[in-house]
């Protein structure tokens, strides 16, 4: 039984089966804290009672949260009401063999991108010159330089209590010979380094596209830009066509010689008729 199933199995369980249809059923576990996001009519007291009882069920987990805001703010993250367990925000996330310091009042963070990320680091050939324009607590960089063999990662985020976490990551990882973090602005940072990276990450989906001029800027005269934004539309297969049009028409736009969509797919639904889409783009300038 998947996480959703139990929370609304519990909440049919504990306080009845008209509850249990309006909660936003997943769970999300980042280390030992359950994440739940609330619903605009099941009260908090309700989710007091669901929280009590996860931790009864799943001895691993030590701390539930509530969401109570979606992403926000140029940091992109939730505010959060605790609700049962050890009052603490802090924790320990394991992904593709490294481990991560979360804190997630603090930072954003995405199970639904592990895939993405050992994805990506596949791909990555041997000296490559890597740049993550939006690294938060540094998962893609971390696991590319740990899994693949880059010359270097240079890991950019403007909210510093995410580049605190990522410093910290770096090191507890031993990557700091490869790893270089950044705290600034990645639309200016990049202006710093002109034709200089093989390979581009752009996982901030609000603004991908509209820094692809500077991912664009920092490419050499051939390499790949890893692009994530968000479509609304009917359908999956409608999502991608629109995402590979809107981004190949800028590049267009920004007099780039040639550019070929060679991998996309859906990385997840994030609501009725709204998904994440990740676009693999070679640009040859």
């Amino acid at each position: 039984m998947g996480r959703g199933q139990l929370l609304r199995r519990i909440a049919r369980e504990v306080l009845g089966e008209e509850v249990a249809r309006k909660l936003w059923g997943r769970v999300e576990l980042i280390g030992d804290i359950a994440l739940l996001r609330k619903s605009p009519d099941v009260s908090i007291d309700n989710y007091r009672v669901l929280a009590n009882e996860l931790l009864r069920r799943l001895p691993y987990v030590k701390s539930v949260w509530l969401a109570v805001t979606p992403i926000k703010g140029k940091y992109r993250v939730r505010e959060y009401v605790h609700l049962a367990g050890e009052e603490r925000s802090v924790t320990y996330y394991k992904e593709h063999g490294c481990v991560f310091k979360i804190d997630i009042r603090e930072v954003y963070i995405s199970p639904a991108l592990n895939y993405e990320h050992g994805r990506v680091a596949k791909l990555v050939r041997p000296n490559e010159y890597v740049a993550n324009m939006f690294a938060g607590a540094g998962l893609f960089s971390i696991i590319i330089a740990k899994y693949s063999r880059p010359k270097e990662v240079l890991s950019i985020d403007i909210n510093p209590k995410a580049y605190e976490l990522m410093v910290e990551n770096i090191r507890l990882n031993k990557v700091e010979d490869v790893v270089k973090p950044v705290l600034g602005d990645a639309g200016e940072v990049m202006l710093r380094y002109p034709g200089r990276f093989d390979r581009v990450l752009m996982p901030l989906p609000e603004l991908a596209l509209k820094y692809l001029d500077r991912a664009v800027y920092a490419l050499k005269s051939v390499g790949y830009v890893h692009a994530y934004d968000f479509i609304s539309c009917e359908d999956r297969e409608e999502a991608l066509r629109i995402a590979e049009d809107t981004y190949l028409s800028k590049l267009r736009e920004l007099g780039v010689k040639e550019s070929k969509v060679v991998y996309s797919r859906i990385v997840r639904s994030v609501g009725p008729r709204y998904y994440q889409v990740v676009l693999d783009i070679l640009i040859k300038k």
